[in-house]
């Protein structure tokens, strides 16, 4: 997969939309990685993903927030067109995995998520971190291939799916003087 992560004040779906797309990310913020240093207003958020072609499509894009207060997860992109609940959780995209044959349904995975989020919860005086997780849809775990390929079922100890992940790196929030 590729993941790219970016945090501004000025970013708009025209930026998300653009055919430059990263040129604008990388003019009107900070990449993943860098400090966002604030200005009193909730900043905002790039999160764009793409699926690597020799795995599963995408499910979701979450982005995940840490202060000291603790762990925040906010799904930001769903598959198939959804949109986040007020929960801010995707619904199910109705893929599947066939575990007798590891045979998988792609359901509304997608090649490619986009989002313009910002902190629903948002402090202007709190440090935060943020960071991008993505999910992939599931597929059998190897232990379930390897079941499979040897004609005996799969271990009970052990999940027979997994879901590939991506993380980004961070993006510090620091409040302003």
């Amino acid at each position: 997969m590729k993941v790219r992560f970016f945090g501004g004040f000025g970013y708009t779906a025209d930026t998300l939309n653009a055919t430059d797309l990263a040129k604008q990310a990388y003019a009107g913020g900070v990449a993943m990685g860098g400090d966002l240093v604030g200005t009193g207003e909730a900043p905002n958020f790039i999160a764009w993903a793409i699926r690597d072609a020799n795995s599963a499509p995408l499910q979701r894009v979450q982005v995940v927030k840490v202060t000291s207060g603790g762990e925040a997860v906010y799904d930001a992109a769903c598959s198939g067109g959804a949109t986040p609940d007020a929960s801010h959780r995707c619904p199910e995209n109705g893929a599947s995995v066939d575990i007798a044959t590891c045979t998988t349904t792609d359901g509304t995975g997608a090649g490619e998520l986009k989002a313009l989020w910002t902190d629903p919860d948002f402090v202007p005086g709190q440090r935060a971190t943020y960071y991008v997780r993505v999910l992939e849809n599931p597929t059998c775990r190897w232990s379930t291939w390897e079941a499979n390929r040897n004609g005996t079922p799969p271990n009970p100890d052990l999940p027979t799916t997994i879901q590939e992940r991506a993380y980004t790196s961070p993006i510090w929030y620091i409040p302003p003087a």
